[in-house]
């Protein structure tokens, strides 16, 4: 008899999993933020159930609790003030592994049924989450709805699907009969056991909690793992929410809620001592270079899954649509103020210019060319602040007024501030556009994280697209895009990127742009440049969070 949960969500689960074999387009959680789908009443009362958390204990009934933190800062100037639970990590640790044995009991159906039903709770509850996604991160609030909301849960189901694909295959049981020629035959009972390697945790990061973290949360928890959920210390609501839900789910299917918890640790050495002990099996982690090495190097006794920092880069080497190239790069550097892992810094166009339908334009065209295009797509500041968000961290604020100095190359375009007229207190900046020579390598072959891109001179297409795969290769990228007409440039930089590991976009002119990923269909990461050793989603990880234990008997 199957789990009642793996039941009701059949249907989706079918779907998801025809999806992750076809590639095509598919979603069971609309990304539309619309009353007819999630209610009238849905974003009010989604805004006020966050507003209502302010200067509150956020109470999830955990074991160790000793104190409590409230370290959010919001970018958009809003007061949280919201108190998290302190926990001790020995307490999270044994409470997790002592709920371990009754999620194994369930077998996968239970758990995958389990999974499904925390994301369509979570799906329910998107506009609350979403608004905690956009207080923390500061993203535009359709941004931390959809990225926040949907394409989080979708990544997370994505998992799940890959969890049951590999599950699957395994029988429970089996009859093994060896022919023994005159007589009789060698006749064994086989079981076959799926059990979790252990506690799983997943740090996340401060500019997408939810979107970062549901792969690794549900890909260990489908495989049997017990999660701890360790948030970025200025993103902690987006996960709050997330584990409340989870746990609520967990005790209405009869289960030990604290198979998934919420660790708030406020000193690096704190979550140190946490990644490295013995019983946390697993660690996923998005983030900056220096903790995500420092975790590869020391977390020896966990598979570490890892998205660190990289150099996106696109090349330009002709075009024959150049005001829609400007325009879809122009979105590209301004959406959520360039602080996406995704988000291209390096923009390399021949010294000689290119040919485009507009005739021939120089680099220096090129370069005016899309900062006008920036200028021109933010000049609207409804659109402006819609768009750009606010800058989350004040690292990046810094960084911004370093790169304007000149320091790193001729500024194309300054960065401006932008006044929100719904939230005076926000950080709202426009990107800063630069020139540099390819031989200037300091200034642009380093992730400099938030609006600022560069626009490098190199010698010409083939110098580009070698550049190109010589950043990736040495520093890593998420992305890597290319605009030509010409066959034998696009042929080459396909080679690059084989080579390279890393996703690749071709004359992007439309809706779409270099910096977007749709679950289901591209794969986040490839898990072979530097800037990631794991990808969203495939069945390498899942796999590796789950064994098989055997037991056998002879029958008659």
């Amino acid at each position: 008899m199957t789990h009642p949960l793996f039941d009701k969500h059949r249907a989706t689960l079918d779907a998801a999993l025809d999806a992750i074999h076809s590639r095509g387009y598919w979603t069971p959680y609309p990304e539309m933020p619309s009353p007819k789908v999630y209610g009238e009443t849905a974003m009010a009362d989604g805004k006020a159930a966050v507003e209502a958390l302010a200067g509150q204990d956020f109470v999830l009934d955990q074991p160790g609790a000793s104190a409590w933190a409230a370290p959010e800062k919001s970018p958009y100037g809003v007061k949280l003030d919201v108190r998290y639970p302190v926990c001790d990590v020995d307490a999270l640790i044994a409470a997790a592994q002592a709920a371990m044995p009754g999620w194994r009991k369930i077998g996968a159906e239970g758990r995958v049924g389990v999974c499904l039903e925390i994301l369509d709770r979570l799906n329910k509850k998107s506009f609350e989450i979403a608004h905690a996604v956009m207080y923390t991160t500061g993203q535009g609030w359709m941004m931390a709805f959809q990225a926040g909301g949907p394409h989080a849960q979708d990544r997370g189901l994505e998992a799940v699907a890959y969890a049951w694909d590999e599950m699957s295959r395994i029988p429970a049981t089996t009859i093994w009969e060896k022919p023994q020629g005159k007589n009789p035959a060698l006749k064994m009972q086989k079981h076959y056991e799926i059990v979790g390697r252990g506690v799983a945790l997943v740090i996340g990061c401060g500019t997408f909690p939810t979107w970062n973290t549901y792969p690794g949360l549900f890909a260990a928890l489908a495989t049997g793992n017990p999660v701890i959920v360790k948030p970025h210390s200025n993103a902690i609501l987006p996960a709050a929410i997330t584990v409340r839900i989870i746990r609520e789910v967990l005790a209405e299917a009869g289960l030990d809620p604290n198979l998934v918890s919420l660790a708030v640790v406020e000193k690096r050495a704190a979550t140190q001592a946490l990644a490295t002990h013995p019983a946390v099996k697993s660690i996923d982690f998005t983030g900056g270079n220096v903790f995500g090495q420092w975790l590869l190097d020391n977390a020896r006794q966990a598979q570490v899954y890892a998205e660190l920092a990289g150099v996106n880069n696109v090349v330009i080497e002709s075009t024959d649509s150049y005001k829609a190239m400007l325009r879809n790069l122009a979105f590209t550097l301004s959406l959520y103020s360039g602080q996406m892992c995704t988000t291209t810094q390096a923009i390399m166009v021949p010294a000689g210019g290119i040919e485009t339908d507009q005739g021939h334009k120089s680099f220096d065209e090129v370069a005016a060319d899309l900062g006008a295009a920036i200028s021109k797509f933010l000049a609207d500041p409804a659109v402006a602040t819609a768009v750009l968000g606010a800058i989350q961290s004040e690292a990046t604020l810094a960084r911004i007024e370093e790169c304007q100095s000149g320091a790193f190359g001729k500024v194309v375009l300054g960065s401006s501030k932008i006044e929100h007229p719904e939230f005076p207190g926000a950080e709202v900046r426009t990107p800063v556009l630069l020139a540099c020579d390819a031989a200037d390598e300091s200034n642009y072959m380093e992730e400099r994280f938030g609006p600022i891109a560069f626009v490098v001179k190199v010698a010409d297409g083939a110098a580009a697209v070698a550049l190109s795969e010589r950043i990736v290769r040495k520093h890593g990228a998420l992305t890597v895009g290319v605009y030509s007409t010409r066959a034998e440039i696009l042929d080459a930089m396909t080679e690059a990127t084989l080579n390279a590991g890393v996703a690749l976009s071709i004359n992007l002119t439309g809706g779409v742009f270099v910096n977007q990923s749709a679950a289901f269909s591209d794969y986040h990461g490839v898990g072979m440049n530097p800037a990631a050793n794991a990808s969203y989603s495939d069945a390498a990880f899942v796999a590796n969070r789950f064994r098989v234990v055997q037991r056998r008997y002879h029958v008659e």
